[in-house]
């Protein structure tokens, strides 16, 4: 179990990583607009402003989880802060992953978020990883030009753990 110290650490770290991927939707929102619906390509205006919502959405409930687990370890209530911490480490759906759909160069607010939550260590070495790799990726890559080669490739990951 985590101790609340540790907890609220991560929990501020989280809050800033939420404030900056939220101007950061903002900024792209004005700067885009309503794209066409129809655009699919991977950095394309659409898929981009799908990236930081994604984004924004898996900080934001990551956020909520941990200061939930917080609340309960404060309280007392070591049953329930044990499952919500468990739930709060959890790996977030959607964090790196929507990067995979921004433009590049990424914007410096989205930059900053992601380096406060790889820092952090809360969710573990692998999202840090994750996080380099999108970060150090030269151009969107979701969604794909060629779906049977990604799915080869994805199945060739899933093989290799």
């Amino acid at each position: 179990m985590a101790e609340i110290e540790q907890m609220t650490t991560a929990l501020r770290a989280l809050e800033s990583a939420v404030r900056l991927l939220g101007e950061e939707q903002q900024r792209l929102d004005e700067l885009h607009g309503r794209p066409a619906a129809y655009d699919r390509a991977a950095g394309g205006p659409q898929q981009t402003l799908t990236g930081i919502r994604e984004l924004h959405s898996a900080a934001a409930r990551a956020a909520e989880a941990l200061a939930r687990a917080v609340g309960y370890r404060a309280a007392g209530l070591d049953r329930a802060a044990a499952r919500a911490e468990e739930q709060a480490s959890a790996r977030p759906a959607g964090l790196p992953g929507g990067v995979d759909r921004m433009a590049r160069p990424l914007g410096e607010r989205t930059v900053e978020a992601l380096a406060l939550i790889r820092d952090l260590s809360w969710f573990g070495p692998e999202v840090g990883v994750e996080i380099d790799v999108c970060l150090a990726a030269p151009q969107a890559t979701y969604p794909p030009d060629d779906w049977d080669a990604y799915q080869r490739a994805r199945a060739w990951q899933r093989g290799r753990r």
